[in-house]
């Protein structure tokens, strides 16, 4: 306990050539320690709560929720037409749906990525979770995790909705479920894809513009030239150019498996059972690789 003579006089509280412990009353954590699982938990769960603004400031709400409600709101307005006019079928299908509005998706997936991964990179943060006992591939897991999350929130809503509006206007419940559960198989796979590739390109930046921008660029403006080459080679006759261009693009690669498993009508769907499997390999491949970028991109980065 601290001398009261030495409280009275802060001079004899550090004699000539001696040194004081002074006795604070301080305790020190005597609690249970949670390890590695309960920090990674912890990160996925902050993570998309982040992703969509919340645990931040109102400005950083704005647009993931505002692209969020952009998304749902056809959704939203067919199950009014469906409850006004009584039509015996959804306007749109299921699997369709992501396919229309993949501008708002990529949009959302690029601008939310950097907060996950470029932002403690940028601030430095990044060495005080790999100080902990956390290794540094949870970590790269637990953020890409918690965008995957945030993602297919962003693309089961909408089939949520109009499974619920199909069914409000008892409509087929086989045929329904059905083409729900395939639109949500394809609704993952992207999902998994956008976030490696957004995830990936965000951990190589601290810059928040640029990566965003990368994305767009890779996500978006890829899949334009994708898109244009299956129109041009399904005008000119040369189908097998159209299928192989589409296995370069995670949307090309969505539609292409949409064709086949949804009966959808796209340009140069890929024909017969190998060019299918191809489909599915490099959709399932690009995930993992992408994911394997990001264990490795912070093996570095802890290393560093």
């Amino acid at each position: 306990m601290t001398d009261p003579a030495m409280a009275a006089d802060p001079s004899a509280a550090t004699p000539q050539g001696r040194s004081v412990i002074h006795d604070l009353g301080y305790r020190p954590y005597t609690g249970p320690r949670l390890g590695p699982a309960a920090i990674a938990r912890a990160l996925l769960v902050t993570g998309f709560r982040n992703s969509f603004g919340l645990g931040r400031s109102g400005r950083s709400k704005v647009l993931p929720f505002v692209l969020l409600g952009l998304n749902v709101l056809p959704a939203v307005i067919v199950g009014g037409v469906m409850v006004l006019v009584g039509l015996k079928e959804l306007p749109i299908g299921y699997a369709r749906y992501a396919s229309t509005t993949q501008v708002l998706l990529g949009i959302f997936v690029a601008s939310q990525a950097p907060v996950l991964f470029s932002r403690d990179l940028r601030h430095g943060t990044i060495s005080l979770y790999l100080a902990r006992p956390l290794p540094s591939a949870t970590y790269a897991i637990a953020r890409w995790g918690a965008l995957l999350g945030a993602t297919l929130v962003f693309l089961l809503l909408p089939i949520l909705i109009l499974y619920a509006v199909a069914l409000l206007g008892e409509l087929d419940v086989s045929d329904q479920s059905r083409e729900a559960a395939i639109a949500t198989g394809l609704a993952v796979l992207l999902a998994l894809a956008l976030a490696g590739v957004a995830g990936l390109i965000a951990s190589w930046s601290t810059r928040r513009g640029f990566a965003v921008v990368a994305t767009i660029a890779l996500l978006l403006l890829g899949n334009g030239i994708v898109t244009a080459i299956q129109a041009i080679a399904g005008e000119e006759g040369h189908a097998r150019v159209g299928e192989v261009a589409g296995l370069f693009s995670p949307y090309s690669l969505y539609r292409g498996l949409m064709a086949t498993w949804a009966d959808a009508d796209i340009a140069t769907p890929p024909q017969g059972v190998p060019m299918q499997a191809a489909y599915v390999v490099v959709f399932v491949g690009l995930s993992a690789a992408c994911l394997a970028g990001l264990v490795w991109r912070y093996r570095k980065v802890a290393t560093a």
